[in-house]
């Protein structure tokens, strides 16, 4: 479902120091995951990677393109993407979330309920919101039995919805 859509990877959240290092929100598992990647999309500007390494809560990275901390701290809030075609497939029955993102949900009885509109985290689990059919959204829990295939619609008990 993803192809064709940019994957963001992190966010800047703010400067580093004073020579231009930004530190990073990740959406990655780690900051390796950034690392397979030499430039990333920033609002239609490219960044290219000069160095990464973990920092409190996420990363700090130097982009070649950033020179002091000015410049850094006009990115905060930047959205770093890469084309989902960069990213590396994956084992069977692992997924990228942004692969679930557009996908239609049906209920355990086959009836159609909605569709996949973003997957969150914070803190204990992974969430898929869905936008249901009357355009009311609603948070289902992702558990390993309800995980799809990215080309089968998402099953989940209706119950959840109650």
């Amino acid at each position: 479902m993803g192809a064709g859509r940019p994957v963001v990877m992190a966010a800047v959240a703010g400067a580093h120091g004073v020579s231009g290092e930004v530190r990073l929100k990740l959406f990655t598992a780690s900051a390796e995951g950034l690392k397979a990647h030499r430039t990333f999309d920033a609002g239609g500007r490219t960044l290219t990677l000069k160095s990464l390494r973990p920092g409190p809560h996420g990363a700090v990275a130097r982009f070649a393109e950033v020179g002091d901390r000015t410049a850094a701290e006009a990115l905060r809030g930047t959205l770093l993407s890469v084309p989902r075609e960069s990213l590396s497939p994956l084992p069977a029955g692992e997924y990228y979330w942004h692969d679930l993102v557009g996908l239609k949900v049906v209920s355990t009885a086959g009836e159609a309920l909605g569709e996949v509109v973003a997957v969150e985290n914070f803190g204990a689990s992974d969430l898929i919101e869905v936008a249901l059919a009357g355009g009311r959204r609603v948070l289902v829990p992702l558990i390993p039995a309800a995980v799809p295939t990215v080309a089968d619609p998402l099953v989940i008990d209706a119950g959840w919805l109650e």
